[in-house]
């Protein structure tokens, strides 16, 4: 019985870890859903200008 018991703890736990993350990543996507609705149409980085690179590294080429 005591493993049983273990056992179901365990399954219970499981479920409820799992929910929580559920619930977690459906905030992430809320939140990111408003944050692009929200952005002014055509911001973001231009294409047409390279990425910036930090410091200390060299830009990769390409041949």
């Amino acid at each position: 019985m005591y493993q049983y018991d273990l056992r179901h703890l365990r399954s219970t736990e499981l479920l409820r870890r799992a929910e929580h993350e559920r619930l977690v990543r459906a905030a992430v996507r809320a939140r990111r859903a408003a944050r692009r609705a929200a952005a002014p149409r055509g911001a973001g980085r231009d294409a047409s200008r390279p990425k910036p690179t930090s410091p200390g590294r060299l830009p990769r080429l390409t041949l």
